[in-house]
């Protein structure tokens, strides 16, 4: 049997999102639906799997059910597929951030860089003076990134702001593009640097992911293999299950 699995964010005002956890949970386990959900005031992020049909279900409810009532009108959304269910059980979660940065004045819903389609992320790369920044987790890194990405060595992400406070000058560095696994740290990342004082700050849109889907591998600028939290382990070009991966689950 094949999975359908769903990488879902957006960032939105949800003043009430303690009381849509339970029937988002009620939602979810109606479907057959299984995976991690994050809430906060901020909006939703999660990675879920379930058959195409409870997929395709789950996803027609959050943007036109009663539990969001039509707020998530512009959810970021990645597909794709696994041989075998990659969880074990539904977790909905109440959290602070549904990205963790830790920084109060950084408000996505405020101010972001620049979005940067898969398409045209390869000519950015090649502009001369850009600061390529992998703002994922060291162990992220190692399994794969972007030809000529800086890693800034952090456990979490947390510490981002660190790197940049550390390493990073918007009077030297004028030209910053950034990248992440699905887009969501980016959006907080990126709206942090602008905070700071960056001026050009630029994104990768729909994250390493969209672009692994969009890309043909004979363009493609990645190395490696792109990490992913659930028991695949790593995707490839088109979002298929490294082998790495599924040799080492079995």
């Amino acid at each position: 049997m094949t999975y359908k699995v769903a990488a879902l964010y957006q960032f939105v005002k949800l003043p009430d999102f303690r009381e849509i956890k339970h029937p988002l949970h009620a939602l979810c386990l109606d479907l057959g639906i299984k995976g991690t959900l994050l809430l906060a005031h901020e909006g939703i992020n999660g990675t879920v799997a379930g058959t195409q049909e409870g997929i395709d279900a789950l996803i027609a409810e959050l943007r036109a059910g009663p539990v969001f009532r039509g707020r998530l009108d512009n959810l970021e959304l990645k597909f794709s597929s696994a041989t075998e269910m990659p969880f074990k059980r539904l977790k909905v979660r109440l959290k602070k951030e549904i990205v963790t940065l830790g920084d109060p004045q950084t408000d996505p819903l405020r101010r972001v860089g620049t979005y940067v389609s898969p398409a045209e992320w390869n000519r950015l790369l090649e502009e001369p003076d850009i600061v390529l920044l992998d703002t994922r987790n060291d162990f992220e890194v190692e399994i794969g990134t972007f030809e000529g990405a800086v890693d800034p060595r952090i456990k979490r992400f947390s510490e981002f702001k660190d790197f940049v406070k550390n390493e990073l000058d918007p009077a030297k560095h004028r030209k910053v593009a950034m990248f992440c696994t699905g887009g969501i740290r980016c959006e907080k990342a990126s709206a942090y640097m602008l905070n700071q004082g960056f001026e050009e700050v630029f994104h990768l849109k729909g994250g390493i992911l969209k672009y692994l889907e969009d890309m043909p591998e004979a363009e493609s600028r990645w190395k490696g293999e792109c990490f992913v939290f659930d028991e695949r382990v790593a995707l490839g070009h088109g979002l298929v299950e490294a082998v790495e991966a599924n040799d080492e689950r079995s």
